[in-house]
């Protein structure tokens, strides 16, 4: 392992910690480790579970968009399955998810599944309104990730709190100590203020792109059994923990 001594620092009170933005090479063109590789660094960091969630059509993807669709969500979701298969050889829940990106705004979407990524093709070039609208309809949820984060890849900071179910307020790539981008809590302080004002539920990811972890995610008091399960405690704001990437051992 790269960073054999990188460990979570598990708190009693929140021992399953889950990391909810991870990123593979398989189908993220900006990843630089594969899905397998990612589970084995995630579980022995100590993590629970993991949510891939690499970037979708119109993010940084690395599958040709050029595809038919069925092509392109089996490539899409190979980085998904190499982590699940060693997931479950090694004990580490591996759930799935995407990031969708519009113009640079990313929104996390948990609760779905392949299949319905392959029946429903429509997904692809709608509108962030529409998004909502068929990510809800089958029970699937929305979280804004990094809303606040600036890069030359952001043009602008949009926020839609309407089409939008919760907020990712702690992104360990603007505050852990590991982090090597995008560095400036200031992000994650207003994504809190944005949640507090309306109300959001919350939640915390890495953000991760290779097997140097950041140490990132969000700790439960309990297991999770699916990714229903999480969109349950999420939404109705079971107690977790949200950590920086600065409560782990190096």
């Amino acid at each position: 392992m790269l960073f054999p001594d990188r460990r979570l620092s598990i708190d009693p009170e929140f021992p399953y910690v889950y990391e909810t933005h991870l990123h593979t090479c398989e189908a993220s063109a900006c990843a630089r480790s594969s899905g397998a590789d990612m589970a084995r660094a995630c579980k022995e960091a100590g993590y629970t579970g993991v949510f891939v969630t690499d970037h979708f059509v119109y993010g940084n993807t690395a599958i040709d968009r050029c595809l038919p669709w069925e092509n392109w969500v089996n490539g899409f979701c190979k980085g998904y399955e190499h982590a699940k298969q060693e997931g479950d050889r090694i004990g580490l829940q591996v759930f799935f998810g995407w990031e969708a990106c519009y113009h640079g705004t990313e929104f996390l979407i948990f609760g779905l599944s392949k299949e319905w990524l392959l029946a429903h093709p429509e997904i692809r070039d709608c509108t962030i309104e529409e998004q909502y609208r068929l990510i809800h309809q089958d029970g699937g949820m929305v979280v804004h990730c990094h809303p606040y984060r600036e890069e030359s890849y952001i043009p602008e900071i949009r926020l839609f709190p309407e089409y939008t179910d919760a907020v990712e307020t702690v992104n360990a790539t603007h505050c852990s100590r590991f982090s090597r981008s995008h560095n400036n809590p200031l992000f994650d302080e207003r994504a809190h203020e944005y949640a507090k004002a309306h109300n959001f539920p919350v939640t915390a990811g890495s953000d991760i792109h290779r097997i140097d972890l950041l140490l990132g995610g969000t700790a439960f008091q309990r297991p999770l059994s699916d990714a229903q399960d999480f969109i349950r405690a999420v939404m109705n704001r079971e107690p977790s923990r949200l950590l920086t990437g600065n409560e782990g051992q190096a």
